[in-house]
């Protein structure tokens, strides 16, 4: 039988493939989804974009099945330089901010400025402008920061990008 990273490879890299079939079957299958994190470390771009996508879907089924995999996620997950990684990363810090402790909320922080200062991807900064402002709302260090790249980024030539930044200033500013 193939293995993940296998069925995973191919086809369209902006479709999805056979991520759902494997979401499923990790989540009939919990012992799976080490297998599956593991693919994070293909050669293959579009492998490591759809265990991205299997691994917002395993979260909004089983929030608890990924509280383990947070430190990796900041530690060597955050080292691939690949958009749909950053984005990811973005999404499940913002859906485990609860889960966080203080040292792994100071290292997604430190990510997530790297990635919004860095990225000129749009899905990449309209992601981590919208879980660094929602975590400003409640931390005044973060919105210092924050609101220069925002008035920055609100001058942005694309729409999504500049549109989503003067809505997260409009949000801190309330």
């Amino acid at each position: 039988m193939p293995t993940f990273e296998q069925r995973l490879t191919g086809g369209h890299p902006n479709s999805l493939g056979a991520t759902v079939e494997i979401v499923e079957e990790v989540l009939a299958d919990r012992s799976r989804l080490e297998e599956l994190f593991n693919c994070y470390w293909s050669e293959d771009e579009t492998v490591r974009l759809r265990v991205s996508n299997a691994m917002k879907r395993i979260a909004a089924a089983e929030h608890d099945w990924l509280l383990p995999y947070l430190d990796r996620l900041l530690k060597d997950v955050s080292l691939i330089d690949q958009p749909s990684a950053q984005w990811t990363l973005s999404q499940l810090f913002l859906t485990y901010t609860r889960d966080l402790d203080d040292r792994q909320r100071a290292k997604a922080t430190e990510i997530m400025r790297r990635n919004l200062t860095e990225s000129t991807d749009w899905i990449v900064l309209t992601q981590t402008m919208n879980t660094l402002t929602r975590w400003a709302t409640k931390d005044n260090s973060i919105g210092k920061w924050l609101r220069p790249r925002l008035e920055e980024l609100s001058q942005d030539e694309r729409k999504s990008v500049r549109g989503r930044a003067v809505k997260m200033i409009a949000l801190l500013s309330r």
